[in-house]
């Protein structure tokens, strides 16, 4: 087996593993704090990058971590983990049944492999650089809807009020274009349901690098594009995204550029 088959490997137990965790505490008793305003974190995310971190220090103790929450490592490593313990920790405190474990590794400076698992669905997204993106052990590709018209579109709203402000002036020129706009407040399912043709597309602001890391390489893996809004490259270290089908891009960068 070869290194990044290993971690691979490693990074699918993980993800399987915590989100079982998740699942067993779902709707139970647990504390809840504030990061800020609005932004909310939970006994259960710190428990949950606690258990994936310590074992990627068991199983590679010399590579870098990138956690939300507080379990980043710094190190001199070609390899960075980029975990997310719990994307949409809001919804997972309401009860609100939409929710996942991400977990991305970057080589060099470059995405090769990411997982995404919903225990709700028990639904395990997954792709390794040019080898494609997979559902489960079925490969996914994004779909083939041309018209704006006829696609459903998703986004989330930033913590930060005047972004919140910001991203309403989208939705609102967007919605009357689309067929229709969802927002379930979990960035990385979102990136999935567009890989897998759920969703058209998706677009956010001031999303943070476990936000994105896994999904941005789940949607170009499964033939999808992604951009900043005005069609530039876009890194999961920037402040926008725009991830869709290819086939309605430039119509949503004409209306979040206008």
């Amino acid at each position: 087996m070869t290194e990044l088959s290993k971690i691979f490997s490693v990074a699918q137990e993980l993800a399987l593993e915590t989100g079982q965790f998740l699942l067993s505490r779902f709707g139970s008793d647990f504390k809840v704090s504030k990061k800020g305003r609005i932004n909310l974190v939970t006994e259960v995310d710190l428990k949950a990058e606690e258990m994936i971190v310590g074992r990627i220090r068991q199983e590679f103790p010399h590579h870098e971590i990138l956690a939300e929450e507080k379990g980043s490592y710094t190190c001199e490593s070609s390899y960075k983990w980029i975990v997310d313990p719990i994307d949409g920790t809001t919804n997972y405190a309401h009860g609100y049944r939409f929710f996942c474990v991400s977990i991305a590794v970057e080589y060099k400076g470059q995405i090769v492999l990411g997982v995404i698992y919903d225990p709700i669905t028990e639904e395990l997204f997954s792709a390794r650089r040019g080898r494609g993106a997979f559902l489960n052990s079925r490969k996914i590709f994004v779909s083939g809807r041309d018209l704006l018209a006829d696609s459903l579109l998703c986004t989330g709203f930033s913590y930060d009020v005047e972004e919140i402000k910001e991203n309403l002036e989208l939705f609102n020129r967007i919605i009357l274009h689309a067929r229709a706009v969802r927002r379930d407040g979990s960035a990385a399912l979102d990136l999935c349901y567009v890989a897998c043709g759920r969703f058209d597309g998706f677009w956010e602001l001031s999303l943070q690098p476990w936000d994105v890391a896994a999904g941005t390489l789940i949607v170009s893996e499964a033939g999808g594009l992604l951009t900043n809004f005005n069609g530039t490259d876009c890194t999961i270290y920037g402040q926008q995204i725009l991830a869709t089908n290819g086939r309605i891009h430039r119509d949503l960068i004409q209306l979040l550029t206008a």
